[in-house]
């Protein structure tokens, strides 16, 4: 595999809503910077013509945020071709070579169900369209320990291991990235970042919107597996792992690895799942169904640096609030020297990473009031608000990809380590329990997490947490 950057975009599933909504808008801001000078090979099932795509290209800009570059738009249109055909028909590749052209160092993006992953994969190891290219795999990459297996090893007879992209958009996020900025690149941190001073961890990923279009796909995935596994974990690695050797991005992966490794496997009774009231109602839904739409779990990392630290992960369809929040709290004085400084109610002292809708880290100390009596009050110091002009993250994975920097996406060790600490509970679990719209969920998942305080529900209209 060389280290050149690819020298065109093959896009399957390229009539999907995966790219209607995230990659063309991704390959528009592309063209704006000047950044994508490579052909984009659409392909897909449905026979299209190529008008018919440049209209599809054309109204998934304008929803996203309008057309504010018209010879950007032009450019990207230009750039595009269209390949229809079954991917089960190894004419469809032949095809594909064709429309390549002379180009021999192509980025195959799967942005296609996960079950249509290996026949593609397959498909291209077959007409040859793999020996210098790279391959972008959309998550989730398997649906439990075994199915991931599988799926690298399919993956890994027809790519080399630094060619296989696997790719999570949440970490594309400026703000994720900004948690490892943060932990790394000040010295403060470091001595109050494990067992010693750290209480516990929560993560929050809520959502105040259903399943909306998306019942059937639900259905086969459901939060613990659409959110949890992938999303919330790459939180935790973050958080939770060591130094890196350096900023190269395999010495970060190795670390990132050793955190899945440590991670103790989820037991019934530290997962609670719930469903919203109505999800039976919904498009594609069974009538019976046990699928979560809520999942909170408790995590241990059997690691020296975080051994005995309880970790609640939280995420769920139609909660209060559309947020994703961190908190680190900490442990209180070991001395009640003020009657205050270790309060009733309320929280200790914490660290609390604001990643979206927009961004922010802030850190709860307290100040004491004004006069005689030795009494105060705890306020947040914000340290961080996000920028104005960050890349959106599919425009910044897609760039990275196709350059073969591999720093904001997912190993396979790491990948196999994440489902396997979840995979004891993908089919040994409790029933679903039913919450109401726009709640914080289940009351169990109160109780879960009640021996080590309350949750921290993220509060949009307010500057505190």
């Amino acid at each position: 595999m060389t280290a050149s950057g690819s020298d065109a975009l093959v896009l399957f599933g390229v009539t999907g809503d995966l790219a209607h909504k995230m990659i063309f808008p991704a390959l528009y801001a592309m063209a704006k910077r000047g950044t994508l000078k490579v052909p984009v090979i659409g392909v897909a099932f449905p026979k299209w013509s190529l008008a018919r795509l440049h209209k599809r290209v054309t109204d998934s800009i304008r929803r996203s945020g309008g057309i504010d570059n018209q010879r950007a738009l032009h450019h990207l249109l230009s750039q595009l071709k269209y390949v229809s055909g079954d991917y089960n028909d190894q004419r469809t590749f032949t095809a594909i070579k064709e429309a390549l052209g002379n180009a021999r160092r192509p980025a195959h993006y799967l942005a296609i169900p996960p079950s249509l992953f290996e026949t593609v994969i397959k498909g291209l190891g077959a007409a040859n369209l793999a020996e210098h290219a790279r391959v972008i795999v959309e998550k989730p990459f398997g649906r439990d320990l075994e199915s991931a297996r599988e799926l690298n090893r399919v993956a890994r007879k027809v790519f080399t291991r630094d060619s296989i992209f696997r790719i999570d958009h949440f970490l594309g996020k400026e703000a994720i990235m900004n948690i490892l900025y943060f932990r790394f690149a000040n010295s403060f941190l470091e001595p109050i970042w494990n067992r010693n001073y750290v209480a516990s961890v929560q993560v929050t990923l809520s959502e105040d919107s259903g399943v909306e279009d998306r019942g059937a796909f639900y259905e086969t995935a459901g939060c613990l597996r659409d959110v949890i596994e992938n999303h919330l974990f790459q939180v935790v690695a973050l958080l939770a792992m060591e130094s890196p050797a350096d900023r190269d991005f395999g010495a970060v992966h190795i670390e990132k690895a050793k955190v899945f490794q440590a991670m103790r496997a989820v037991k019934p009774d530290d997962l609670v799942r719930g469903q919203y009231a109505g999800y039976r109602n919904e498009p594609d839904v069974a009538k019976n169904s046990d699928v979560e739409t809520f999942c909170a779990l408790r995590l241990f990392i059997d690691s020296w640096r975080w051994g005995g630290v309880p970790w609640y992960l939280r995420s769920g369809k139609y909660l209060a609030e559309t947020a994703t929040e961190v908190l680190v709290e900490l442990k209180p004085p070991p001395q009640r020297l003020f009657a205050d400084s270790v309060p009733a109610t309320g929280r200790a002292n914490y660290l609390r990473f604001r990643l979206s809708p927009n961004s922010a880290v802030a850190l709860a100390a307290r100040v004491k009031l004004a006069g005689k009596e030795f009494v105060g009050d705890q306020r947040e110091l914000y340290l961080f608000e996000q920028g104005p002009q960050e890349e959106a993250p599919y425009e910044r994975l897609l760039t990275d990809a196709m350059a073969g920097d591999g720093a904001l996406f997912t190993r396979e060790d790491a990948v196999e380590a994440a489902w396997a600490v979840v995979d004891p509970v993908l089919k040994t679990h409790h029933r679903v329990r039913p919450y109401k719209r726009h709640s914080w969920g289940p009351k169990e998942a109160d109780a879960l997490i009640a021996p080590d305080g309350r949750w921290h529900n993220p509060r949009l209209n307010e500057a505190s947490g």
